[in-house]
């Protein structure tokens, strides 16, 4: 007796093949029924799941940005170095790129970047992830590692930002993209702040 395969889970099937179109042809141009057929269910099994493809992207950002906060939030309590912190947000960020460039496109090209639409909608949990990396800052600043004379605020943006546009370099194939340049990255992002915010 074989043992019997474990059933679909459709609403992942649905999600992963939206992933796959959405950063193949961007999400204004996507419609429902080009999900449904990534996916190969049937256009009103998409509907069962989700009311639209808006709820798609929703859920598909708030489920890795989720993950994100708690990769920091974890990072932070680790008790390491302000500057091992910092390395530890950078790691995991690219590392996400790289075991899952489709859907780390998605979020920046579609999300963290769209400012008018779906950034606008998702701002709160955006803005979570920058005061927690502000925090980290703070903490280095009190701890006397990093410059007092810099907003945390500041540069946590400084921080973030150098990261995506690493990732959006990666995404429009404009820097090399290598196992060898995603690990150089991790390192000289932080690098590039961190040797910024130390003390004179």
């Amino acid at each position: 007796m074989g043992s019997k395969a474990p059933p679909i889970d459709k609403r992942r099937q649905i999600l992963d093949a939206a992933i796959r179109v959405f950063a193949r042809q961007g999400f204004h141009s996507t419609r429902v029924s080009d999900i449904a057929d990534q996916a190969g269910v049937a256009y009103g099994l998409v509907y069962h799941y989700f009311r639209s493809k808006e709820e798609v992207l929703n859920e598909l950002f708030s489920e890795r940005w989720s993950l994100l906060l708690a990769a920091i939030e974890e990072a932070d309590r680790d008790g390491a170095t302000p500057r091992a912190k910092l390395e530890t947000v950078a790691a995991f960020i690219v590392d996400s790129y790289q075991h899952n460039p489709e859907l780390m496109k998605v979020i920046i090209v579609e999300v963290t970047r769209a400012a008018n639409s779906f950034g606008r909608t998702h701002l709160s949990e955006i803005r979570r992830a920058y005061e927690s990396i502000a925090k980290i800052v703070a903490d280095g600043q009190e701890a006397g590692a990093f410059r007092r004379d810099i907003d945390p605020a500041f540069a946590s943006m400084a921080f973030y930002g150098a990261i995506e546009q690493l990732l959006s370099g990666w995404i429009f194939d404009l820097i090399p993209a290598s196992d060898t340049d995603y690990e150089q990255a991790k390192t000289l992002v932080v690098a590039t702040i961190c040797d910024g915010l130390e003390p004179r």
